[in-house]
């Protein structure tokens, strides 16, 4: 018997670090923004983390040395990585995702793999899922996402950037041949500029070219990699979304725009990120066992405490009381704070939270 197909989301954050900043101060919304070193009027060393799509509109982009964006676009605005901020967030996305699918896979942090297979069965019940995706990433963090729809992962993945930023694109599944074959072999992921120019000088610069290439002439090329690269061109690739486990720990992290003398401040946001670490244990379904601190003071003094609890739970006032004792010691040091942060580990399973796209789609 024929296994029915199979149904793949790719799912992008778009332009994910910037995103984060914008989310966190809206006052960026439509502006050139860059994620990056501290241009220093030009001077300065270091490369464009990320950037806004109204900065590429203008020439930037990533991996391009800060003092060049900065000459190309001195009004945008230029921050430095927030990554305790970007971990947050892709942890809380992250974690809807894996609700919404039979098995997921994070592929980094800001994209990741969904097998939807049984609750779609082909590529128009996957689109209405796939938009029901991006709802829930849209009203409940804020964020937008560009989603390939596949029969297998590597197509999902190629779809997913064909139509950013806010995209969907949906392979046929039935011909997934004829949607690759006028793509260029640049978008097949693991063709890096080499694999190009080696191809270019075959002859071959699109994918329905290479297409028409023998199994055993790419195996000669590319040693068993050639079998990997033969099923994805043709279709058939058909590795599995690995089921990933729960995390081992969640944090939040709050970053002080300058340095803190007053430890009443101190103590007031690692409150405030204890209840907001505690919404997240909480709304998906775990309990902890272990809460911590992690405090950095000026000059990147880095230290972290942690106490065990007596048995699981999803007590709040506990990990309150937890954070506010470990804080003791470090008010007693006097020295600014640059950083304070609020963990949980040893998670385990508690009461279920939403697991259905349906839950989410009456939320």
């Amino acid at each position: 018997m024929q296994k029915p197909p199979k149904a793949v989301l790719h799912v992008d954050l778009d332009a994910f670090y910037v995103s984060a900043e914008v989310r966190e101060d809206p006052e960026l919304k439509g502006l050139p923004v860059v994620v990056g070193a501290d241009p220093e009027g030009g001077k300065g060393r270091g490369v464009v983390v990320a950037c806004s799509y109204e900065a590429r509109k203008l020439g930037l982009r990533s991996g391009m040395p800060i003092s060049q964006a900065y000459r190309l676009c001195p009004q945008a605005k230029y921050l430095r990585p927030d990554w305790g901020l970007y971990e947050r967030v892709s942890e809380e996305v992250m974690l809807t995702l894996k609700g919404l699918a039979d098995k997921f896979e994070q592929s980094s942090i800001d994209e990741a793999f969904l097998d939807v297979s049984s609750r779609a069965s082909d590529g128009e019940s996957a689109r209405r899922l796939a938009l029901e995706v991006k709802k829930a990433i849209r009203e409940k963090h804020g964020l937008s996402c560009s989603i390939g729809v596949a029969p297998n992962k590597s197509s999902a993945k190629i779809a997913s950037d064909r139509n950013k930023p806010d995209g969907l694109t949906v392979v046929p599944f039935g011909n997934i041949r004829g949607f690759l074959g006028p793509l260029p072999v640049g978008v097949v992921p693991g063709i890096g500029s080499k694999t190009q120019e080696f191809l270019k000088e075959k002859g071959i610069l699109t994918i329905g070219q290479l297409q028409q290439v023998d199994g055993r002439q790419l195996l000669a090329w590319f040693g068993k990699n050639g079998v990997w690269l033969w099923g994805v061109v043709q279709g058939e690739e058909n590795t599995e979304v690995r089921q990933q486990e729960m995390p081992k720990s969640l944090s939040v992290e709050r970053t002080f725009k300058e340095d803190v003398d007053d430890f009443g401040k101190v103590r007031a946001a690692a409150a405030e990120a204890s209840s907001e670490l505690m919404r997240r244990v909480k709304s998906s379904g775990l309990s902890y066992r272990v809460g911590g601190v992690k405090i950095r003071f000026r000059g990147f003094e880095t230290h972290t405490r942690e106490k065990t609890m007596v048995s699981q739970t999803q007590s709040e006032q506990a990990l309150q009381e937890v954070v506010d004792g470990l804080l003791d010691e470090f008010e007693a040091r006097g020295k600014p704070v640059r950083l304070i942060g609020v963990r949980v580990s040893r998670l385990q399973r508690g009461s279920e939270g939403p697991s259905k796209l349906d839950d989410w789609a009456k939320a």
